[in-house]
């Protein structure tokens, strides 16, 4: 049984922003997320599923987005972690050009893709979606310890990164 047309157009209202930036947070590709969002509201509106309350909607919507967008990077042609440890060996020394000058905010966004997958979803479930880690572990269907583990490396691995490229933020250590 679907749900209703009235509640699905809330729903999507309420929700679609949380998990076209989610998924497109994880693929970095604008029409691959586009598509994930749309797979993901029309498995809802198809599920029939009974959802508790406001709260099991959005954590089943964000749980299949995430779900979604990893199916989607499998698809594409799965980055193995190797490449992080390879990306960092490149030379990234910054040429600044103001013509082609990019914000800080879109150079961290570029550095977030290049992590691996699950580093990336437990870094944008935590830090874009506000959730705990033990939210997050249910979601990802891992323990609380793993995701803080995952939290951790990925941080790391971002302020190494981030160090290289964005040298201009970064004060020697005294």
């Amino acid at each position: 049984m679907a749900i209703p047309e009235t509640q699905f157009r809330s729903l999507i209202q309420s929700h679609q922003r949380m998990v076209f930036s989610l998924a497109l947070r994880l693929l970095g590709d604008y029409e691959t997320a586009e598509e994930v969002a749309q797979d993901v509201f029309l498995e809802l509106y198809r599920s029939g599923e009974r959802f508790e309350s406001e709260d099991h909607i959005r954590f089943w919507l964000r749980r299949t987005a995430k779900h979604r967008a990893i199916d989607a990077l499998r698809r594409r042609s799965k980055r193995p972690e190797s490449l992080a440890d390879e990306w960092m060996e490149q030379d990234h020394s910054p040429h600044f050009d103001p013509a082609t000058h990019v914000s800080t905010e879109a150079r961290l966004e570029s550095l977030l893709r290049t992590l691996p997958e699950g580093l990336r979803a437990a870094i944008l479930l935590r830090y874009q979606e506000d959730m705990l880690p033990e939210e997050i572990a249910a979601v990802l269907g891992q323990s609380a310890a793993s995701i803080k583990s995952q939290l951790h490396r990925g941080l790391t691995l971002l302020r190494r990164k981030a160090a290289v490229t964005m040298k201009e933020y970064f004060r020697e250590p005294v």
